[in-house]
């Protein structure tokens, strides 16, 4: 089973549009599942998944709840969610009470390895315990990046954690998200940034209303607008973070 976290120190970066049109790529090949690890549930609305009202993060992270017992099925049969639950304002705290927090979510994920090929992280922003345990489980952190310096300084946070990590450390993957040709620094950042940075695909998600509508139509932009320029770049991204998965 291979775990791909949508992951950024910064919010407000396009992290559960990528996570949702990941999941659904993915889903074309793999037995996926999403779990939506950001209390603010956004990747469980556009999935149109009922949040769970059983199993918090409390009885998660101490196992009496198993992930298998939380999982929801979705109009995809192809594609599960673990959907977002409130408790999981406090997933830190949980984490910190076990013996050794920055392995705990891959132990809990172990038990799905039987039932997915692939599972995608859609998880919250920040630095923080949790994100820690979701650098340690992944195998690939796809880094959405707006183009502006502060959002480039992003990755510079995420490549950093995941140099100090002592042990298995993941292969990171960034993409431009949210971007308007209109601009200068848009347009030179989408050409420059690909090859000044190993980490960085040549894959660009522009600001497009295709985008905005997926709050309306709840799915994955291929299931409305298959031959849309974000669905095409969000199946390149998926084909970028496959190949990294196969390395």
């Amino acid at each position: 089973m291979k775990i791909v976290a949508s992951y950024s120190v910064k919010g407000g970066v396009g992290k559960t549009t990528a996570a949702v049109n990941l999941a659904w790529s993915a889903s074309r090949e793999h037995r996926t599942l999403l779990w939506d690890l950001d209390p603010q549930g956004g990747a469980t609305y556009l999935l149109q998944v009922k949040p769970r009202v059983r199993g918090d993060a409390h009885d998660l992270v101490r196992g009496t709840a198993d992930l298998a017992d939380v999982v929801r099925s979705t109009a995809d049969k192809r594609l599960d969610v673990i959907p977002a639950h409130d408790s999981y304002r406090v997933l830190d705290l949980e984490l910190d009470a076990t013996k050794r927090p920055e392995r705990q979510l891959a132990k809990m994920l172990a038990s799905l390895a039987k039932r997915y090929d692939v599972v995608i992280l859609d998880c919250p922003p920040g630095m923080s315990l949790l994100s820690e345990s979701i650098l340690t489980a992944a195998d690939v952190v796809v880094v959405p990046l707006l183009p502006s310096p502060l959002s480039m300084r992003s990755l510079d946070q995420v490549t950093a954690m995941v140099a100090a990590m002592k042990r298995r450390r993941p292969t990171i993957v960034g993409f431009l998200s949210m971007v308007d040709r209109r601009k200068t620094i848009h347009r030179d950042l989408a050409e420059r940034l690909p090859r000044e940075s190993a980490n960085v695909l040549p894959v660009v998600v522009p600001a497009s209303a295709m985008v905005e509508r997926m709050g309306v139509e709840r799915a994955p932009i291929a299931t409305f607008a298959p031959r849309s320029v974000p669905a095409l770049a969000y199946g390149a991204l998926w084909a970028g973070v496959s190949a990294a998965l196969s390395r």
